[in-house]
C-alpha cells in the first residue's frame, strides 16, 4: 500500500454553511483504493462532522471512503485573513482566487524541494496517476508542457543556478498582448522588469510585486513567499524560502532586467485588473540584440546628440561612452542643438581611468545670415582649447543677443569673428548645402561657393531623409544617393573631405520608439515616421553607403572622419578640479583677528583651553586649504544684512564651524553646553553629554562676580561640516529675508563685478509624470490600448531627457576678477527667457561646483516674519531668552495661550510656527512633550529626515527603550554618541557619514561587498542592538546646526505668539498665509468655524486653495478663540500688502481682496496718499482700479460711504 499526501498548492476554503469555513490541510490519497483521508483547519468548534464531511466531499468531488480530521485553531488565511471571509473579500485583499479547486499538488512536487540528486519518486506512475486524480478528477492533467509545470527529467530543479525562484522555465513564451483582457493558466512571458517591490505583511510574510513589459504590452505579476527554513533541510514547504535565498532574489529582481516567468493570469479585484500569479521567474536575454563592431579599423563618429539636445535625443552619457570603449572607437564626437550642457560629464566620465575616451566636443548651431527666421543646421569642432573658449562665446552670444522661437541663432558675422580653434562641417539635409540643392534648388556653381565656407562635407544614411520622399521633394531612394553623390563630387573639386555621419539620436534602433513619443508629445503630426537615427557600428555604415562603391565607402565611413579626429586635440572644456577662489586682499587676516577678538571679547583672555584649541583646529584647516576668502565673503553678505535691519539665518551645517559663529555669519554655537558670564568672562563647559545643549542649563550666577551667566553650546563637531581632515570645500547657506533678497544679490555685484558673478544656473529634465502625459498621448494617437505595466515600460525609456533650463533659487557663481567667465562655461537667460533679467551658467552649477565658489543667498520667511515683528513691537528678537517657560510650554500643551486643546482642536499651541505647525509635527510633539530647546531641535531633526522618526526612533521613545534625547535625530548624534561610548573619532565620522546618506554603518562597493567592518567595531565596543538598528533604517539626517537655526527662528515667533499677539497673527497672515478670503475670515468664529467644517467635508478632493484656507482659518481661529478679530478693508486705512494693527484689531490690506494684486495696491495707496478718495469714479481713475474690482470691494463692504460719482454742494457755490 502507498499514501499520497497531496497538499493544495493554493490554500482555499470550502463553505460549510452562510457563515463558517474550513481551510483544507492536507488530502492523503491511499493505494489500492480509492480511500482518502482530509485534515481541515478552522477558526471554529465544528459539531456536526456529517455535514462538515458532505461539505467537502462535495466541493472536492472525491470517490470511494473518505475520513475528516478537522483541527480547531484561529487561521488567518496568509496569515492576514479570518477564514470567515467570503472569497471575494480573500480575492480582494488577499489577490488570490479560491474559485477553481484543480489547483492540487504533490509535497515533493510543489509543496518541497529536495536537495537530494534521487529523483525517487517524480518518475513513479502511480505518483503521477495520483498527482492527476487529485488535480483533475481522475482525467489526465491540461495539455500544457511547461516543465516549470511537469518537471520532466531533462529540467533542472531549483537547485540550478539559473533558476532564481521556483522551477527552470522552458517552453514556448506568449507575447503579453495575447492574453490582456482574459485569464490563462500556465503561461509563460519574456519581458523586461518595470517596477519591483518587495512587501513585508503584519505577519511577516513577504509580497513580491514587480510589473513587466515585453514589445507587445505589460502585465502585473505578484508572488507571496515565506521566509524560514535553512537551505540543508530535505523538505521544505511551498513558497518557502530562506533569507540568503530572498537577498538574493532581491540583487537579481532590478529595473530594466530581462527576465522568464511562469504562472497563471487570473483577474484581481483589488488591483482591477489581470494579474500574474508567479510560480517561477529565471534570467532570459535582453529584448536588443548586443551589437558588436568588429571591424578592425573602426570609424569615428562626427555628429551625435545626446540627452541635451532639448527633447530630441536620448543618448546618455554614460551609455555612449560605454558604447565607444567597447566598439574601440578611436573617438566620438558630441554635437547638441544649440547647446554644450553635455561637456561637464563627458569629461568627467570620458577621462575616467576605467574608460580613457576621446571626446571631441561640438554644437549643431543655427546659423543665419541677415534673416534670423532662415538658418541652418551647422557642426561646430572645437580643435583645441581655443576652440573651446570660442564655442562658449558662440553658445553665449546666441544665447543672449539671437534667441528665435526659443533657438539660439548664430549671425555668420559673428561665427566668422570666433572662428579660431573651430573646424565647420555641412550638417544634415537642415544644412545650408543640402536646403540649397533640394529645396531651393540652387546651380551648381552656386552650390560650390556655399560648400567652400565649410572645413568637412556630411553625407549622411538614406534613412535619415527619407522624409524628402514622403513629402515629395525627392523623387525616390536613388535621388537621396543622388545628393550624397553631388555633396562627394563639391567636396572633391573642392579638395575638401567627405565624411559619412549618423547624426545619431538615439543608441540602438529598438530605441526609436522613445524618440517617437518625445515628438508626439511636442505636437509634431508625423513622429510616427521615425528615421533609423541609431549610432551605428563601422560595418553597418559601410553597408549604408556600398552604392558608392568599396574604396569610396572606405573613405568617406573610416579613413575622413579620422583625419578631422587626428587634427584635434585632446581638450579639456571644464578646467582641472580645484577652486578657482575670488581674491580680495587681506581677508584671511581680517578674519582670523575679527574672530579671535569677538573670542576674547566673549571668553576671556587667555581663551579657555577647549575655545582657543577648536579655533586652532578650524583655522588649520581654513587658512590652510584657502576657504578664509569664502568665510570673508559671508560675513560681510550677513554683515550687510543686519546692517540694514534684517536678521539672517543659517542652513546646513555652518553653524558647525566656531569661526563662522565668531565671524557673526551664524548665531549657532557649535562649542559643548557651557555658561560665560558677561562680566568677568568666567566660563564652565560640559563636555560628557551632560546636557543636550546649552539653553537646557538651569540659572547660574557667576561664582565670581554674581553676575547672572549667559548660556550657549550646542555640541556639534567641526567635522560635519569640512569633514574629518578639514578639507572639503565648505557649503555657507544662508537664508536672507525675502525682502532683503534681492539687495542681498546686488551687493554680490558690488562685492566682485557684475561681470564676475552669474545665479547658478540648472537643467530640467523630463520626469515620470511628465513623460506619462507623452506615453498616453502617444497610444492615444496611435490607437492603441496600454496598461499600466506597459505605460511604466514605456515612461522608463522617456525621462531624463533635458526639456528646460532654470536657475538656483539663491546661488551665484563667482568668476576670479583675473579670468573669464568662458574658462569655465557659456552663459544664458533661464529657459531662454530674455525678459527675467537674469544671466546664469549655461552649464548646471552641480558640474561646475568644485571649480568656482558657489554662494546660496536664499529668500527665507522668517527673518522677514522676524523684521514685521520687531517693528510692530519695538523688541530686537536678539534680547528673547530661549529657556523662556512660557514659550517652551506652548511645544507641550495650550495653557501658555489662555485656550483648552477641546476649544483650539490641538493638544500643543505651536499652529503657525514654523517648523513646529504641521499636523504631522504637533503629532510628534505630542508624542514626546518636550521640555527643552535640545529637545526641540531633535524633533526639527526627525521631522525633516528620512526614515528617522517613523517605523524608528518614534517606537523606540513610545515603547521607552530610549529617552527622547538619546533617540538619533540629527548627524551629530552619531558622531558624538559614539564618541561618548568609546568609539574612535574616525570610525565614528564614517559611521556618520555612511548612515547620513541612507548607506548603512557599512557602505557597500559597486559589487554590492563590504569593505569595512565598522559595525563589528561597534559591536566589539558595545554600542547597543537598538542604536544599530536605527543606524540601518535611516535614509537621510538633517545636521544639527540646520535644525539649532530652525528653532532659533521658530522659538523666537512663538516668544511673539504669546506675549504679542496682535503683531504675531499681522505677521503670519502678511507673510506666512498661502490663503485669505474676507467672507470667511472678519466675520467671526462661527463663520471661521463653518467653513472650515465645508473644506473638510470635501475630504481629498478639496483644492489646493481651500486646504490653504482651512490652514490659515486655524490660525484666524486661534486668534478668534483668544479674544482678537479682523476688520474688513478700509479704503481709508488699510495697507496694499500688510496687515496692520489697528483699534485692538487685525487690519487685512488691499491685497486680502479676491483678484487685487500688489501692483494695483500699491497704487491704491501711492493715489491715496496724495489725497483721500471722493468717489468710487475718483478710485477708478486715479487708483487705476478696474470696474470689476471696485464692484468687489463694494460688495465685500470695503469702501464704506464712497459715493459712486463725484458729488457738487450747491450750497458751497
Amino acid at each position: 500500500m502507498k499514501i499520497w499526501h497531496i497538499v493544495p498548492k493554493k490554500e482555499f476554503s470550502i463553505a460549510i454553511d452562510d457563515s463558517h469555513n474550513v481551510l483544507v490541510h492536507e488530502i492523503c490519497a491511499e493505494d489500492p483504493g480509492p480511500r482518502w483521508h482530509v485534515r481541515t483547519k478552522s477558526d471554529w468548534p465544528v459539531t456536526d462532522t456529517d455535514v462538515l464531511k458532505q461539505a467537502v466531499c462535495q466541493a472536492l468531488q472525491l470517490p470511494g471512503d473518505v475520513t475528516l480530521e478537522n483541527e480547531v485553531e484561529f487561521i488567518r488565511h496568509g496569515g492576514d485573513i479570518p477564514l470567515s471571509q467570503t472569497e471575494a473579500e480573500w480575492n480582494s485583499v488577499a489577490q488570490v482566487s479560491c474559485d477553481d479547486m484543480d489547483g492540487y499538488s504533490i509535497p515533493h512536487e510543489d509543496i518541497y524541494d529536495v536537495n537530494d540528486d534521487e529523483d525517487w519518486l517524480k518518475d513513479d506512475p502511480e505518483y503521477q496517476k495520483a498527482c492527476a486524480a487529485a488535480a483533475g478528477n481522475g482525467k489526465e492533467s491540461s495539455t500544457a508542457n511547461h516543465s516549470s509545470k511537469k518537471g520532466n527529467g531533462s529540467s533542472p530543479t531549483k537547485s540550478d543556478s539559473r533558476v532564481w525562484l521556483g522551477k527552470y522555465v522552458d517552453g514556448d513564451v506568449t507575447p503579453i498582448n495575447d492574453v490582456m483582457g482574459e485569464e490563462r493558466p500556465d503561461v509563460i512571458f519574456r519581458g523586461k522588469l518595470v517596477k519591483v517591490e518587495f512587501r513585508e505583511t503584519k505577519t511577516k510574510r513577504i509580497i513580491l510585486n514587480f510589473q513587466m513589459a515585453d514589445k507587445t504590452n505589460g502585465i502585473s505579476a505578484q508572488k507571496f513567499l515565506d521566509i524560514g527554513g535553512g537551505s540543508n533541510s530535505k523538505y521544505r514547504r511551498r513558497n518557502m524560502i530562506t533569507a540568503e535565498e530572498l537577498d538574493a532574489l532581491k540583487g537579481n529582481m532590478k529595473e530594466g532586467t530581462w527576465v522568464r516567468v511562469h504562472g497563471d493570469v487570473k483577474f484581481s479585484d483589488y488591483l482591477n485588473d489581470y494579474v500574474l500569479n508567479v510560480d517561477s521567474i529565471m534570467p532570459s536575454k535582453g529584448g536588443a540584440v548586443e551589437r558588436e563592431d568588429t571591424n578592425p579599423t573602426p570609424r569615428v563618429e562626427l555628429h551625435l546628440h545626446t540627452v541635451m539636445s532639448d527633447m530630441d535625443a536620448l543618448i546618455t552619457v554614460k551609455q555612449l561612452i560605454k558604447t565607444v570603449k567597447k566598439w574601440h572607437h578611436p573617438a566620438i564626437a558630441v554635437t547638441d542643438h544649440g547647446v554644450v550642457q553635455s561637456f561637464p560629464l563627458l569629461q568627467e566620465i570620458s577621462t575616467d581611468k576605467t574608460n580613457n575616451v576621446k571626446v571631441i566636443y561640438g554644437m549643431e548651431g543655427y546659423l543665419f545670415d541677415t534673416k534670423i527666421d532662415e538658418s541652418y543646421h551647422i557642426v561646430i569642432l572645437a580643435k583645441n582649447q581655443i576652440g573651446i573658449r570660442n564655442l562658449y562665446k558662440l553658445v553665449s552670444i546666441s544665447h543672449l543677443k539671437y534667441i528665435y522661437r526659443g533657438r539660439p541663432r548664430i549671425p555668420r558675422a559673428v561665427l566668422n569673428e570666433y572662428r579660431e580653434g573651430l573646424i565647420l562641417g555641412s550638417a544634415c539635409e537642415a544644412g545650408e548645402l543640402v536646403r540649397s540643392m533640394v529645396q531651393k534648388q540652387l546651380p551648381y556653381e552656386q552650390l560650390l561657393k556655399i560648400a567652400s565656407y565649410y572645413d568637412y562635407l556630411e553625407i549622411q544614411p538614406l534613412t535619415n531623409n527619407q522624409f524628402l520622399v514622403r513629402e515629395g521633394l525627392v523623387k525616390d531612394e536613388e535621388g537621396l544617393r543622388n545628393i550624397n553623390r553631388t555633396i562627394i563630387r563639391l567636396a572633391d573639386e573642392l579638395g575638401k573631405m567627405t565624411v559619412a555621419t549618423c547624426d545619431a539620436h538615439f543608441l540602438n534602433p529598438e530605441d526609436k520608439i522613445y524618440r517617437e513619443i518625445l515628438m508626439t508629445g511636442k505636437g509634431f503630426k508625423d513622429a510616427q515616421y521615425q528615421p533609423d537615427l541609431y549610432f551605428r557600428t563601422t560595418d553597418e555604415m559601410l553597408k549604408e553607403f556600398s552604392y558608392l562603391g568599396e574604396d569610396r565607402a572606405r573613405e568617406v565611413v573610416i579613413t575622413n572622419p579620422n583625419k578631422i579626429n587626428d587634427m584635434i586635440d585632446d581638450v579639456r572644456p571644464v578646467p582641472k578640479e580645484t577652486l578657482y577662489f575670488p581674491q580680495i586682499a587681506g581677508s584671511s587676516e581680517a578674519l582670523k583677528k575679527m574672530c579671535y577678538d569677538k573670542a576674547h571679547q566673549i571668553y576671556g583672555d587667555p581663551l579657555p583651553q577647549i575655545v582657543e584649541d577648536r579655533l586652532t583646529e578650524e583655522f588649520t584647516s581654513i587658512l590652510g586649504h584657502g576657504f578664509g576668502v569664502l568665510y570673508y565673503i559671508a560675513h560681510k553678505l550677513v554683515k550687510h544684512s543686519n546692517d540694514d535691519g534684517y536678521l539672517v539665518g543659517s542652513r546646513g551645517s555652518v553653524g558647525s564651524s566656531f569661526v563662522a559663529t565668531m565671524s557673526d555669519i551664524t548665531e549657532v554655537n557649535p562649542l559643548p553646553p557651557h555658561y560665560v558670564c558677561p562680566q568677568c568672562q568666567y566660563s564652565e563647559f560640559f563636555t560628557h553629554g551632560e546636557y543636550g545643549g546649552g539653553f537646557d542649563l538651569p540659572d547660574k550666577k557667576c561664582p565670581k562676580c554674581g553676575a547672572e551667566l549667559k548660556k550657549n553650546g550646542h555640541n556639534i563637531p567641526f567635522a560635519i561640516f569640512l569633514g574629518f581632515d578639514g578639507d572639503k570645500v565648505p557649503d555657507i547657506d544662508l537664508n536672507f529675508s525675502g525682502e532683503y533678497h534681492p539687495k542681498a544679490h546686488k551687493y554680490t555685484e558690488e562685492l566682485f563685478g557684475k561681470d564676475n558673478v552669474f545665479r547658478a544656473g540648472t537643467t530640467g529634465v523630463v520626469q515620470d509624470k511628465t513623460a506619462y502625459g507623452y506615453v498616453m498621448k502617444w497610444a492615444d494617437a496611435r490607437g492603441i490600448k496600454v496598461n499600466d505595466a506597459y505605460v511604466n515600460s514605456l515612461v522608463a525609456g522617456c525621462t531624463g531627457v533635458k526639456n528646460t533650463t532654470g536657475q538656483h533659487p539663491g546661488g551665484v557663481m563667482v568668476i576670479p576678477r583675473d579670468m573669464d567667465v568662458h574658462h569655465f562655461t557659456p552663459v544664458q537667460y533661464p529657459a531662454n527667457k530674455k525678459d527675467s533679467g537674469i544671466i546664469t551658467t549655461h552649464f548646471d552649477y552641480h558640474s561646475i561646483e568644485g571649480r568656482l565658489v558657489k554662494l546660496d543667498i536664499l529668500g527665507h520667511d522668517d527673518p522677514t516674519v522676524i523684521r514685521m515683528l520687531e517693528d510692530l513691537t519695538g523688541i530686537k528678537a536678539t534680547t528673547i531668552p530661549f529657556d523662556d517657560p512660557a514659550t517652551m510650554s506652548l511645544f507641550s500643551s495650550t495653557k501658555a495661550l489662555g485656550l483648552t486643546p477641546e476649544e483650539l482642536g490641538s493638544q500643543v499651541g505651536s499652529l503657525g510656527i514654523p517648523e513646529f505647525g504641521t499636523p504631522f509635527v504637533r503629532q510628534m510633539l505630542v508624542d514626546t512633550k518636550p521640555k527643552t530647546f535640545s529637545e526641540l531641535v531633535r524633533i526639527s531633526g526627525f521631522s525633516h529626515g528620512t526614515d528617522v522618526w517613523l517605523n524608528n526612533a518614534q517606537d523606540l521613545i513610545r515603547d521607552k527603550v530610549v529617552p527622547l534625547k538619546e533617540a538619533v535625530s540629527t548627524r551629530d548624534d552619531i558622531m558624538n554618541y559614539l564618541i561618548q561610548h568609546g568609539i574612535k573619532p574616525k570610525t565614528s565620522f564614517k559611521v556618520m557619514e555612511n548612515v547620513r546618506k541612507g548607506k548603512g554603518i557599512d557602505k557597500l562597493n559597486k559589487a554590492g561587498q563590504k569593505t569595512t567592518d565598522y559595525e563589528g567595531e561597534l559591536k566589539a565596543g558595545n554600542i547597543p542592538q537598538w542604536f544599530i538598528d536605527s543606524c540601518h533604517k535611516i535614509g537621510y539626517l538633517f545636521p544639527r546646526a540646520h535644525a539649532v537655526a530652525y528653532v532659533m527662528m521658530a522659538f523666537r515667533i512663538a516668544w511673539y505668539k504669546i506675549n504679542y499677539p496682535l503683531a504675531y497673527y499681522a505677521a503670519f497672515f502678511t507673510i506666512r498665509a498661502k490663503a485669505f478670503k474676507l467672507s470667511a475670515m472678519i466675520h467671526g468664529l462661527d463663520t471661521q468655524v463653518k467653513v472650515m467644517k465645508e473644506i473638510k467635508a470635501q475630504g481629498k478632493s478639496a483644492s489646493k486653495i481651500d486646504q490653504d484656507l482651512y490652514s490659515a482659518l486655524e490660525l484666524a481661529k486661534e486668534m478668534s478663540l483668544r479674544g482678537y478679530s479682523f476688520m474688513n478693508v478700509d479704503i481709508k486705512r488699510s495697507a496694499a500688502t500688510k496687515f496692520t494693527v489697528c483699534d485692538g484689531k487685525i487690519l487685512p490690506p488691499f491685497t486680502a481682496i479676491d483678484g487685487l494684486g500688489a501692483n494695483v495696491a500699491e497704487q491704491i495707496v501711492a493715489a491715496r496718499d496724495e489725497r483721500p478718495f471722493t468717489s468710487k469714479a475718483d478710485l477708478k481713475i486715479r487708483g487705476k482700479v478696474s470696474k470689476s474690482l471696485v464692484d468687489a470691494m463694494t460688495t465685500e463692504g470695503c469702501l464704506d460711504d464712497l459715493p459712486e460719482d463725484e458729488q457738487l454742494d450747491l450750497f458751497a457755490m
